[in-house]
């Protein structure tokens, strides 16, 4: 019986581990090419729908792994937000977000752009650029919410930012 339990607890925490990174994930990160992205829209149009997703969620709680209303984490918000309203289909993971797209300078933001940061030894969150140096994300203590790049704790953890 013990076996059997520890195996189980192994399974379980191997597939919490593995979970993200599923072949299935690979798979739309392979079938993301440009033939099956939409055109992008302009800037004022991304704003629009931007923030209508936003009213939308405003206050959902963070929640690692989530991926509803009940509670979402930032990739999984980023997720949902592309392909909900741009109808891009974005891997599910921040380290699968961060390999696609093109990388780009800080000064050079556009909304819908991505927004990644470096919050631990092993661990990243990203968000996606609004204007005026605001951005959209799942903040682990606020929830959804629109938080600002120049704010102390994002300057100081800004890694690096990406258009899809």
């Amino acid at each position: 019986m013990k076996i059997s339990v520890s195996r189980f607890i192994i399974f379980i925490g191997v597939s919490v581990l593995l979970g993200c990174e599923s072949i299935q994930e690979r798979s739309v990160y392979k079938n993301n090419s440009r033939s099956t992205i939409n055109k992008p829209l302009d800037p004022s149009n991304m704003r629009k729908a931007l923030y209508s997703h936003y009213n939308e969620w405003q206050g959902v709680r963070y929640q690692y792994g989530g991926l509803s209303r009940q509670g979402i984490d930032c990739s999984g918000f980023v997720h949902l937000t592309f392909k909900s309203k741009l109808g891009m289909n974005l891997p599910r993971t921040t380290w699968m977000q961060a390999r696609i797209g093109q990388e780009i300078r800080q000064n050079d933001l556009r909304a819908g752009d991505l927004v990644f940061f470096r919050t631990g030894k092993a661990s990243n969150h990203v968000g996606i650029y609004l204007e005026k140096n605001k951005f959209l994300h799942a903040s682990q203590k606020k929830g959804v919410t629109i938080s600002r790049l120049d704010h102390i704790y994002w300057r100081s953890n800004y890694w690096k930012s990406v258009r899809i």
